[in-house]
Order: structure tokens, then sequence, then C-alpha cells
């Protein structure tokens, strides 16, 4: 019995051998904007990123929920304390946790189902930067990229120092946040949609604003394509 017993976990160790091992994903992050931003990812941290400057990272396999932003109007001390006007991650350069509206939003979920990764481009939390976020391997060609002047053009009641806020943040209701139940375009969102086409404009959104890759795809995200 005892033989039979070590053969199956001697078995089970060659299977798990045998697996082959998701890769991680290489996020390349790039400023072509005319001034200075402070790159954010979570997971990853954060980086001042001066025009023209780039900085990449991996996410491991599997990962769910990882988002990349620019941050705008920052100060920080030597030891990576401050504040950002837009984007702020909780007065840290090396962001552990997601940040404050308004930020454009890349966001992404690593070898889910059927071992896709699923991207988007996010203005739920509003707009700072114009933003590109493209797959750059696998033959993966599609990306999405959001290069409207949103801040020039925003509604006066949803102008923010920095951007321009999404109707949730200054409204708070179910029918901009979708808290309950389910909820549909408005005009706001109507705003968004039509100088991103590819962007999610409300929560609600994904349908047409989510897009996949194989798994152990490689990306870039550019702020100011």
């Amino acid at each position: 019995m005892a033989f039979f017993q070590n053969l199956s976990i001697f078995t089970l160790l060659l299977l798990i051998l045998t697996i082959p091992h998701a890769k991680a994903a290489t996020f390349n992050v790039r400023n072509n904007c005319g001034f200075t931003v402070w790159a954010a990812a979570v997971p990853g941290g954060g980086r001042r990123l001066n025009r023209g400057q780039t900085w990449s990272f991996n996410v491991k396999a599997g990962t769910a929920g990882a988002r990349i932003w620019a941050r705008t109007g920052c100060k920080f001390d030597g030891a990576g304390y401050g504040t950002c006007q837009t984007g702020d991650c909780g007065g840290l350069l090396k962001c552990t946790a997601y940040g404050e509206p308004p930020h454009t939003l890349a966001e992404c979920a690593l070898n889910q189902y059927n071992n896709l990764d699923f991207f988007d481009v996010s203005l739920v939390d509003g707009f700072n930067v114009p933003m590109e976020f493209s797959p750059t391997s696998q033959g993966c060609t599609r990306g999405i990229r959001c290069t409207a002047d949103i801040s020039g053009q925003c509604p006066n009641e949803l102008k923010a120092p920095g951007g321009c806020n999404n109707p949730c943040t200054v409204y708070k209701t179910d029918q901009y946040c979708c808290n309950s139940g389910t909820c549909g375009p408005t005009n706001y969102s109507r705003f968004f949609k039509d100088r991103c086409r590819d962007a999610y404009s409300y929560p609600q959104d994904g349908v047409n604003s989510t897009f996949a890759c194989s798994g152990g795809t490689n990306y870039k995200v550019v702020f100011c394509p």
C-alpha cells in the first residue's frame, strides 16, 4: 500500500514539473508628454518619468486587477513621500494602493479564462492625460488609444484641477456609479465615449471596451501618444 502511495506522490510531482509555467508579462511605460509625469502601477510601484523616459517592470501570471496610470503635479521628498494633483496614491512615490480620481487608467487581468489576458482603458476614474495601451508580442495587435482633449472640453460641473472627473466621483449616485443592479449610459458617459470610443465610459460599459490577448503577451503604455 505504501508503495502505491509513494508512486502516486511521485507521479503527481512529475505532472507538476511538466506543466508549463505561465510567463510573467513585461510592461513598458513611456512618457511622451511635454511635461513630467509620475507613472504609477499596482502591482509595480511608481517612478518619475521626464519627457521621453521609459520604465519597464514585470507582472506575474494570474494577476487580476492590475492598474497603470499617470500622476501629474507631484512633489516628493527624498524618502518618497509627497502629494500629486491627479492620481495620488496615498502620498507615496511607489504606489501600493490605487490612485485618486481623476486619472486615465490602464487595467488588465493576466492569464484568466482560457488563459487569456483581458485589458482596457478606463475613464471611470476620470481623465488626466491621453493614453495608449497596446500589446507588443504574441501576434496580438489590437491596442487602445484615448487621445482626445477631454480635460479641455470637460463639462464645467466635472472639471477638476489637472483633469476631468467622471460623474460618479462628483455625484456619487447609483445612476452614475452603478453600485446596485444595472445602469446604462448617460449624457456624461456619452461625453467620454464620443471622444474615446474604445474606453470604458461608465462602470458597466464593458461589451465594446474590453479586449483580449493570449496569456504571456507583453504590453506598452504610452502617456500622450
